[in-house]
């Protein structure tokens, strides 16, 4: 029996067009020299001590120039005269597996044969201690806690899950992504609401425990470039991520319409949001009800693809209302299921209405929407993804409101 009526199918779709906004494109140039520069700073350079072992964490996100940064961090760690090695900190990500994670880490290009040092991806932890506030576990990876100096590598942007003038950064990879399975899975069991809190009193007991010496903070442009990287002391690891975090909004991508009936996606992963596809750009989350940064009003939502580099987790899917079978049959349940769970984020591992291809999917969207829409009049969004939006596709019906905007520009 065929899922949509003759009439479904009897009208045509809007034509799409090509729209590039003007945003901010500044990005850093001399991501070697601005590494090593930080690394000559004082009050970093003599943190590492000559035959140290030096614990340098990465996690899963798709961060550009990842390798580069990486690579330069432990020649810079070598030149100095510690011993690095590379700890994978991606918390359940990788299926929370040893073999996993490496494979998310040989995506990106760090590898012991590109980097030139071990990378350990073992994911035991010890349970160091409770919150004060909440009683919530706090695990830390057995490597970098026997380390001499701990070392986290990671972007400065708004978290998918909650609000706080804390976010997604050198915090919670300590927190999270060196807690590895067991203690991504305890830290999630506090509420989202109370997740700033927890987040800072279990960095603070991490500090105690482990030698975190410094962390090396990224932050990218709205066209996903590296705009800046600092290297922030670990004395004053809370001040200066809440002031990177206010940079990282200034360059933060967004989708410049407002209201939109249906949003096309081309592809959500693992490298592009840690939920897939970033809540703080569609305006749309199971977990936060009100958004720090301007978010356009969306009726409906497709999917048609995912990135390879998500290696199967679908993390984010639960957010659309259709997807193509295409994505569908991309999804590792596994890897995804593992990832939702400890997150206590298994709606975003829900599956939606599955269609043969992008035509069924947009005609399935246009059927569901809210009643009252018009047709003939459809204000209709495609993406790339929620990274990549300085170019997108529009339909007819909001060509005039492009035309209206001085920041877009018909192509």
């Amino acid at each position: 029996m065929p899922i949509l009526l003759s009439e479904d199918l009897a009208y045509s779709l809007p034509k799409m067009h090509k729209v590039r906004q003007e945003v901010f494109s500044k990005r850093l140039e001399d991501i070697e020299g601005t590494i090593r520069a930080e690394f000559s700073r004082d009050i970093i350079r003599e943190k590492i001590k000559p035959g140290a072992k030096v614990a340098v964490g990465v996690g899963s996100r798709g961060l550009k120039n990842l390798a580069l940064i990486v690579k330069t961090t432990v020649d810079c760690i070598s030149e100095a005269g510690g011993v690095p090695v590379i700890v994978t900190a991606m918390g359940s990500h990788g299926g929370g597996t040893e073999a996993g994670q490496r494979e998310m880490l040989a995506g990106y290009g760090i590898t012991e044969e590109a980097m030139g040092v071990p990378v350990i991806s073992k994911v035991d932890s010890t349970l160091i201690g409770k919150t004060r506030s909440r009683n919530v576990e706090v695990w830390f990876d057995n490597e970098a806690l026997a380390a001499d100096l701990v070392i986290p590598i990671n972007r400065i942007k708004q978290h998918t899950h909650f609000s706080s003038d804390l976010q997604s950064g050198l915090c919670k990879m300590l927190v999270i992504g060196f807690g590895n399975h067991v203690g991504c899975t305890a830290y999630h069991e506090s509420d989202f609401k109370y997740f700033g809190t927890t987040l800072v009193e279990a960095t603070e007991l991490i500090m105690q425990k482990a030698k975190v010496g410094f962390g090396l903070a990224i932050v990218e442009n709205a066209r996903d470039d590296t705009y800046l990287i600092e290297a922030v002391p670990g004395e004053k690891l809370f001040e200066r991520e809440k002031a990177l975090l206010k940079i990282a909004d200034e360059n933060y991508p967004r989708i410049p319409i407002k209201d939109i009936d249906i949003l096309i996606v081309k592809e959500i992963g693992k490298n592009i949001s840690g939920t897939g596809i970033d809540p703080h750009v569609i305006g749309k989350s199971y977990y936060i009800d009100i958004f720090p940064l301007p978010v356009p009003k969306i009726d409906k939502m497709v999917l048609l693809d995912a990135t390879d580099k998500t290696h199967g987790n679908l993390f984010g899917i639960g957010s659309f209302d259709v997807c193509t079978r295409r994505v569908f049959e991309k999804m590792d349940y596994e890897k995804t299921y593992t990832n939702c769970i400890a997150a206590k984020s298994h709606e975003d591992a829900k599956i939606p209405i599955i269609a043969n291809d992008e035509e069924e999917a947009i005609r399935i969207a246009v059927k569901i929407l809210k009643p009252g829409a018009d047709r003939s009049n459809l204000k209709i969004v495609k993406i790339k993804n929620t990274l990549e939006v300085e170019e997108i596709e529009v339909s007819d019906a909001l060509l005039p409101y492009v035309k209206s905007q001085k920041e877009l520009e018909l192509l």
